[in-house]
């Protein structure tokens, strides 16, 4: 199995060295800030967070509403590591009280930063929506400071990022695809490197360190794409970033192809206005590779138990089984073997296993083994994409 690079097209040209002086003499001249009422950011980014935060707390406090954007942003202020990062899971729409600020104050000095959940760009991306809205100075340092965080956390060989730093687990260090930790990256570095909303504000310093690691990231992301058998297929879910091979996650998530995961780098792609050859290939082959895995004849059921059994991080009241139905949509399974596409299976000992109802019950339903995530895109989104590339290939005959 190997990798093989290639080029992605430059994004859109930036203004020209030599006014560089004139714009960043203009970037300090600060807006006053601005009174409410003001408009709801979406809360999307943080969803992942949130919900992992509820799965072990509960969700029964009090929440800001999403329109309170100040309120929300300050907390991720408070949340923000000195360094510039964000650790993952927590609800930036909790009200907290005296002793919670306190507490989270004390970890500031913590140097630990994760990319998982979606999780450092979601709160960048924020806190310049909210700036954009209030002008207040403190959420454009903030975003600034996690820009700067994240920019200085991009591997080096590879441009890829990591999922927590520093690591506590074997993984962390490895470069992620999961959770779209990569893919989330460079989405917001596309739109920083241009200036795109919610990044009007940034400083041109700043657009073209975006600008750079976007073009490292990019060629990575082509460089990583698996080949099996002499076909490009999908990506892993991490690498090492040292061999640049697929590496193991978890203890139950085996070095593997991950069809969510492709899902999303697709996603990303698909999103490149200007496509080289290079980038459609890598789309086109991905796509193929979803298309000649799905599994037809199967679907997945859930039936209720009781009582209900409670693990570390969820409570479960369901089980679940894979049961033979002709008529049933395509499925597909989350992992498949590098070598021979074959289903990857594995329980917490990180043995694999050859049937669903070998792995065990906390894991049958505490994470998701099969589902539909290529579907829509399949059906609708890579259609829509092709015909797009398409026109403008004869358009630029």
């Amino acid at each position: 199995m190997t990798r093989r690079s290639g080029k992605l097209p430059r994004p859109p040209q930036l203004l020209p060295v030599f006014l560089l002086p004139i714009i960043t003499a203009c970037s300090l001249l600060e807006p006053s800030p601005r009174i409410g009422p003001y408009t709801a950011i979406s809360l999307n980014g943080f969803s992942d967070g949130i919900n992992h935060w509820r799965n072990r707390y509960g969700s029964d406090y009090a929440k800001y509403r999403p329109e309170q954007i100040v309120e929300i942003a300050d907390n991720v202020l408070l949340y923000q590591r000195d360094n510039g990062g964000w650790v993952e899971n927590r609800d930036p729409t909790r009200i907290l009280n005296a002793e919670e600020k306190a507490a989270i104050a004390v970890e500031k000095t913590n140097a630990t930063g994760s990319f998982d959940n979606r999780n450092v760009y979601s709160q960048i991306e924020y806190l310049s929506a909210v700036y954009q809205q209030t002008y207040e100075p403190r959420f454009r340092a903030a975003a600034l400071k996690g820009m700067d965080y994240l920019l200085s956390m991009q591997h080096t060989r590879c441009g890829g990022w990591p999922h927590t730093v520093p690591g506590t687990e074997r993984y962390h260090p490895f470069i992620t695809m999961a959770d779209e930790v990569t893919s989330g990256v460079l989405r917001t570095l596309r739109k920083a490197s241009t200036g795109s909303a919610p990044f009007e504000y940034l400083p041109y310093s700043v657009k073209r360190r975006a600008q750079a690691a976007l073009e490292r990231g990019d060629a990575c992301v082509l460089q990583l794409q698996v080949i099996q058998n002499g076909r490009l297929t999908g990506w892993a879910g991490q690498y090492d970033p040292q061999t640049l091979q697929p590496a193991q996650g978890r203890s139950f998530e085996l070095a593997s192809i991950v069809s969510q995961e492709t899902v999303e780098m697709l996603r990303y792609l698909m999103s490149i206005p200007e496509p080289s050859p290079e980038v459609i290939r890598a789309i086109d082959s991905g796509v193929d590779w979803l298309e000649r895995s799905k599994i037809t004849g199967w679907r997945l059921e859930t039936f209720k138990i009781d009582p209900p059994i409670k693990y570390d991080y969820h409570t479960a009241s369901t089980d679940r089984r894979m049961v033979e139905d002709p008529a049933a949509p395509p499925l597909w399974a989350r992992f498949y073997d590098l070598q021979d596409n074959s289903v990857v299976l594995a329980n917490r000992d990180s043995i694999r296993v050859s049937r669903y109802a070998d792995i065990h019950h906390e894991r049958r339903t505490g994470y998701g083994w099969y589902g539909a995530w290529p579907a829509k895109l399949l059906d609708t989104e890579y259609p829509a994409w092709r015909q797009r590339v398409d026109r403008t290939a004869v358009a630029a005959q």
